[in-house]
């Protein structure tokens, strides 16, 4: 097999069907658009999720729950990620900044700390938001919980 002998596969190239261009085309008359109406005439738009005068899918569906506007999305880690964070890189201060810097969380992520799992030393942390058991677990073993703006 070579260049000059490729073909495409029969049956799978079709000529052009060439409407408008008279009656022996067999496409000739009303150009394959149907008699009279909007969608017969030339510059015809339909409306985007227009179906024809049937209730539209949005109408027939119903509305369900709430979308805030002024919701806030946290990044979240637990304790016992904390504990291996300061382990892994032999650091006391666990904050968004070295976070940042190793790439574990997007440069605009807020951080929030959860109090899954237990801490294995003290640790200074420095979030965006704390849960109630988090600080108090950070606090029981002499670390600190700052929360930043």
């Amino acid at each position: 097999m070579n260049l000059h002998n490729l073909r495409p596969a029969k049956g799978s190239v079709k000529s052009e069907k060439r409407i408008g261009r008279g009656e022996g085309s067999g496409h000739g008359g009303t150009a394959t658009k149907g008699n009279k109406g909007a969608q017969s005439r030339a510059g015809y738009k339909s409306k985007r999720g227009h179906e024809g005068g049937q209730t539209p899918i949005q109408r027939r569906l119903p509305k369900r729950g709430f979308k805030s506007l002024n919701r806030v999305e946290y990044m979240v880690l637990n304790l016992s990620d904390l504990t291996h964070y300061a382990t892994k890189f032999s650091t006391d201060t666990v904050d968004v900044e070295l976070l940042r810097q190793h790439r574990l969380i997007s440069k605009d992520a807020k951080l929030k700390i959860l109090a899954n799992g237990a801490l294995a030393s003290k640790v200074n942390v420095k979030a965006h938001a704390f849960s109630e058991k988090a600080k108090t677990a950070v606090e029981a073993l002499g670390g600190t919980a700052e929360i930043l703006k």
